[in-house]
């Protein structure tokens, strides 16, 4: 699996994220064949090496050869779904634009369909567009990460004057995923439409535990005190003896005051909010009050939303939020045939092969009653048969 991390430092746009990817391996001839298959004219892509501060990468440019036209959602729908791209590029590409167009048609409060796209409509932004999603699926990205985007002050020049930035698309594009923001002591416009649109659509905001074998550079136009530059890494998950790895967040929190009750229907609430585990733990407070420690892993992604769950629906005041790298075996569900009858059964795997396996308790108790056995024993006669079924030792009953 190929994941990607781009580091926003000097923020994102289009052509930068274009240049990246190239840096980083997206061979030009392929971007350029991708790219002909739109019925677009009247443009000239140019990539050069560039170097700043110390740092080389590539910068590319589109360079206009004809007037362009502005245009509505339907018609870029049109000229991306007539082109002889793959589906799954072609809807990467469509996805982007109808963000942007929700985002112009919040900002301006006109409907989607009456949305004029001005600077990302033109064709340099259907090529920064199409080209981003072409490169995400020729260098093999399947997951994209991005970090904090820089937050500046000032005013950008666009179609319907002067706007503050971040632009008021930008910004709503980039609300909407809850993106999170760094203040910069900068002026002007470093996040763009177009880069925030590719990454409320393509990117997670998490910092992924990474195995880094490339990195890119593209550069932007600007000339700032620092290299004004996108940094992409790309690499494959941590792997420990074929152990999966990903971020999670825990959550918790103290409470002293909710009964049984309170607390099992609060335990249901999270896992529908998303949780991937909720526990309980018995605790002494101050004044030897006993109390109740809540404890919550979740996404990264629902970390906020989860929380806010906690300080709804509960007496507590505050959360303790932090954010741990997990190893995890593989687990996968079999049906096997035993002698006492068809069970699920669950694996525990490590590089592919099976270190433990335990029956379904529901099919434990199934077996058990039609066989007139205790519970007992069914796991007892199962456990024996499954372990050498699967070639695993025997267990040690102990005594």
């Amino acid at each position: 699996m190929t994941l990607a991390y781009l580091d926003c430092f000097s923020g994102i746009s289009g052509d930068m994220l274009l240049g990246a990817l190239l840096d980083a391996g997206l061979p030009l001839e392929r971007l350029q064949t991708g790219l002909a298959t739109l019925s677009l004219g009247g443009y000239r892509l140019e990539v050069e090496p560039y170097s700043d501060k110390g740092i080389r990468g590539k910068r590319v440019a589109v360079e206009m050869t004809e007037p362009q036209p502005e245009r509505h959602l339907s018609e870029i729908e049109q000229i991306i779904t007539a082109s002889q791209l793959p589906p799954a590029i072609q809807e990467g590409a469509l996805a982007v634009f109808r963000a942007l167009a929700e985002a112009e048609a919040q900002v301006h409060g006109v409907p989607v369909e009456a949305v004029h796209f001005h600077e990302v409509g033109a064709v340099d932004a259907m090529v920064d567009i199409v080209g981003a999603v072409i490169g995400l699926r020729e260098l093999g990205i399947e997951r994209l990460f991005c970090s904090p985007l820089p937050l500046t002050t000032g005013q950008v020049q666009t179609a319907h004057g002067l706007l503050p930035v971040p632009a008021p698309a930008t910004l709503e594009l980039l609300r909407r995923v809850g993106a999170p923001w760094t203040p910069r002591a900068a002026e002007g416009e470093l996040v763009t439409p177009t880069g925030a649109a590719i990454l409320a659509t393509h990117a997670r905001f998490e910092t992924p535990a990474l195995v880094i074998r490339q990195v890119g550079y593209g550069f932007g136009r600007k000339q700032l005190p620092w290299a004004n530059c996108l940094r992409l890494c790309l690499g494959e998950p941590v792997s420990v003896e074929g152990v999966e790895s990903d971020e999670v967040a825990v959550i918790e929190t103290n409470l002293d005051n909710l009964s049984g009750e309170v607390l099992g229907g609060l335990m249901d609430r999270l896992f529908q909010a998303g949780a991937l585990d909720v526990t309980y733990a018995p605790m002494q407070m101050k004044k030897n009050r006993p109390a109740t420690q809540v404890s919550i892993i979740a996404p990264l992604d629902l970390t906020d939303a989860l929380s806010l769950v906690l300080l709804r629906e509960t007496t507590t005041l505050g959360v303790r939020i932090s954010q741990w790298r997990r190893l995890k075996a593989e687990r996968r569900q079999e049906v096997v045939e035993t002698p006492l009858g068809t069970v699920r059964v669950k694996l525990k795997l490590i590089g592919g092969r099976v270190l433990s396996v335990s029956p379904e308790y529901d099919d434990c108790a199934r077996l058990a009653e039609g066989a007139e056995l205790s519970l007992h024993l069914v796991y007892e006669r199962l456990d024996s048969f499954l372990r050498a079924y699967y070639g695993l030792r025997t267990s040690y009953s102990g005594g």
